[in-house]
């Protein structure tokens, strides 16, 4: 079986401020991260979903329009799934401080014959670092047809194997300026 990446990139940023995707973390936008810890991982192809295809594109990104921008990322995962050829997919947030290979290969190693692996962080599953198979899209998209659009509430019916003992740093993602590293609330 093959494995894809997606990055999510079309949120709308608000509790940051600036576009997340491209907001640099130690001289390098922060998609570009979540793109080489996929490639890294073996990932082949990986895509950018939603967000400034423009500016995803001068970082030489493959991008994919969100099917439904602003609907949250259940479309995105969706959109993911159908964008790419393979049985697999391994989707992260493009707001991952700490993108590592080692957390998608982990989590990879925990999807078995579940139809999605899920990190868990601090009794929290971790739903958009997750690895998707293939085979879960008609029910996620069922469950987005019922006006669904948080991941967490479109498992229902889906196996889900969960990946308990992951470092927490691999799963850490910045929604505020106080969440980037090397600053403090």
């Amino acid at each position: 079986m093959t494995l894809g990446g997606a990055v999510l990139a079309g949120g709308a940023s608000r509790r940051m401020g600036t576009d997340k995707a491209l907001l640099a973390v130690d001289g390098a936008p922060l998609v570009l991260r979540a793109v080489a810890a996929l490639t890294t991982a073996g990932a082949a192809p990986i895509v950018v979903v939603g967000g400034d295809a423009d500016g995803l594109g001068a970082l030489g990104l493959a991008t994919v329009a969100d099917r439904w921008p602003g609907e949250g990322p259940l479309g995105g995962i969706i959109t993911a799934l159908r964008s790419l050829p393979t049985d697999r997919c391994a989707v992260l947030s493009c707001d991952l401080t700490d993108a590592s290979p080692i957390a998608v290969t982990s989590v990879l190693g925990a999807l078995g014959d579940a139809d999605v692996a899920v990190p868990v962080v601090e009794g929290r599953d971790q739903w958009l670092h997750a690895v998707w198979h293939r085979r879960a899209l008609p029910l996620l998209e069922a469950a987005f047809d019922r006006g669904v659009r948080a991941p967490r509430h479109a498992v229902d019916g889906l196996r889900v194997a969960r990946l308990l003992d992951g470092d927490p740093c691999w799963f850490h993602d910045a929604d505020r300026p106080d969440d980037l590293p090397g600053r403090t609330g």
